[in-house]
């Protein structure tokens, strides 16, 4: 029989106030049946224009494609951040890098008092999990998933760790899987936590998607929160330009392309594969219309390990890549989809951000999201109800990497700030992005009004954190991601 999605979410999802943002007075909650399983699906280092439902000519993602054809794609959607750290930190605790704790690649781990969507869900009676890159805590750090609200995880604690697809070893829980991979460490480095695999046994991503499978079977009736953090298509930094590893390339093996574009290609389409596969899976167990599943991705695409972005323009229509506050380096895709809630075929130009994702979920389980996050429910562009959608009055990230930098969306308006390391007072560049998305000419001079209205918010929209200054003072190192 399938399960009477829309009477018993829209029974409850009535008596709560749309954008839960900011509340904190009780609300009525709904029984664990009424409340809708949540996948959230992240790739990592995927471009805006990665995918074909966002204009990708070469690439082929008939599953992702099919996803939005049948549910929402959100075109103004930002990560957390330019890197991969702060940007699932702000995920998680719908903060914003101006407030997260986590603001660069410094392997700071979350801490006990630090509120994740997770821990929210898991005390309403969700089965929480995660598979495959964390980075937000080494092991035995008060930041390891299952001390964060996840009641189980697979995958890798470390981010460098992350970049070989063939590891020796993967975490499940707090205990070490060991894998029939073996790896050369770089040069003079035995402990380097990456390194490149000689005999490429098991492919990490091929068991991520069968742990996914795992754990969406074995939740049964219990409502569930997955969070999927797929490595899909980062390099392996240590492998220098043979560094998109996939184990085949698959359909474009023919292709006149050089070698590494072919595997950054392949390496996306098998990725569509696992989450064609997860879709279907949904169905199979009669619980696609009680599934809400996100796919996006970390920030935008990378040039390493041999690819090259430009290539497949893998930004899409924006300047800029990963470690840039342009749109390329923090746009990225959004896709949502909700068989009987949320209509098919539909785009929502509603600006929306990673810190939205907290109190969004929040909403859907019919909980309140905490008082202090800056994040705003978008179940509203979700549900079609665009002018009943609560706006950003402006969105903010600060990048501790490539010199150190800051940028600020208000509206139509975009500020960005280079070089901060060098000069943490360094000039102001301003873009309309509603005549030039691309970013391709600076107005601050024709616009000093609207200058110093981002002079004032760069210096009020975010809190000082040790390590996280700009200048040459109080900074900590960043690892590569």
């Amino acid at each position: 029989m399938k399960w009477k999605l829309n009477s018993r979410w829209f029974r409850w999802a009535a008596a709560i106030t749309v954008g839960t943002a900011g509340c904190t007075q009780q609300k009525a909650e709904p029984p664990p049946a009424a409340r809708p399983n949540i996948l959230f699906i992240l790739a990592d280092d995927l471009g805006y224009g990665d995918l074909g439902c966002y204009g990708q000519q070469r690439i082929r993602t008939p599953q992702l494609d099919r996803m939005a054809s049948e549910g929402l794609r959100f075109t103004q959607h930002y990560a957390g951040s330019a890197v991969c750290a702060p940007s699932r930190c702000c995920l998680l605790t719908g903060l914003h890098t101006g407030h997260a704790r986590i603001r660069g690649n410094d392997r700071r781990p979350l801490q006990p008092e630090d509120i994740t969507a997770a821990r929210r869900l898991q005390d309403a009676g969700y089965r929480t999990g995660i598979i495959g890159k964390w980075g937000l805590g080494e092991a035995g750090s008060t930041g390891i998933p299952t001390r964060q609200g996840f009641d189980y995880f697979f995958g890798y604690l470390n981010q460098t760790h992350a970049h070989n697809y063939y590891p020796e070893f993967l975490w499940r829980n707090e205990e070490k899987v060991l894998l029939p991979n073996e790896v050369r460490r770089p040069a003079g480095r035995p402990a380097h936590p990456g390194g490149v695999s000689v005999n490429r046994a098991v492919y990490s991503h091929d068991l991520f998607i069968e742990e996914a499978e795992e754990f969406i079977r074995g939740s049964g009736q219990q409502p569930f929160f997955l969070y999927l953090a797929l490595t899909i298509p980062h390099a392996n930094n240590e492998a220098g330009a043979e560094g998109m590893e996939v184990p085949d390339l698959g359909e474009y093996a023919g292709e006149d392309w050089p070698t590494a574009q072919k595997a950054y290609a392949a390496m996306i389409t098998r990725m569509d594969e696992g989450v064609g596969r997860l879709l279907r899976l949904l169905k199979e167990l009669d619980i696609d219309e009680r599934t809400i599943v996100f796919f996006s991705s970390d920030n935008g695409p990378h040039r390493e390990g041999g690819a090259d972005p430009t290539f497949f323009k893998s930004s899409g229509p924006f300047r800029g890549i990963k470690r840039d506050l342009y749109e390329g380096g923090i746009r990225v895709p959004m896709i949502v989809r909700w068989p009987e809630v949320i209509g098919a075929g539909r785009q929502s130009e509603h600006v929306s951000a990673f810190w939205d994702f907290f109190p969004t979920c929040m909403e859907l389980a019919g909980l309140a999201a905490p008082e202090n996050v800056d994040g705003i429910s978008f179940v509203p562009a979700l549900l079609g109800d665009e002018k009943g959608q609560k706006k950003h009055s402006y969105l903010y990230w600060e990048l501790h990497e490539a010199g150190g930098k800051q940028a600020l969306r208000v509206g139509r308006w975009k500020a960005v700030r280079q070089n901060l390391a060098e000069d943490p007072n360094a000039p102001i560049e301003l873009y309309d992005l509603e005549t030039d998305p691309a970013e391709s000419r600076n107005r601050a001079e024709e616009h000093p009004q609207v200058i110093q209205k981002m002079e004032r918010l760069f210096e009020t929209v975010r809190t000082e954190e040790v390590g996280y200054s700009f200048g040459t003072q109080g900074r900590v190192a960043v690892s590569s991601d």
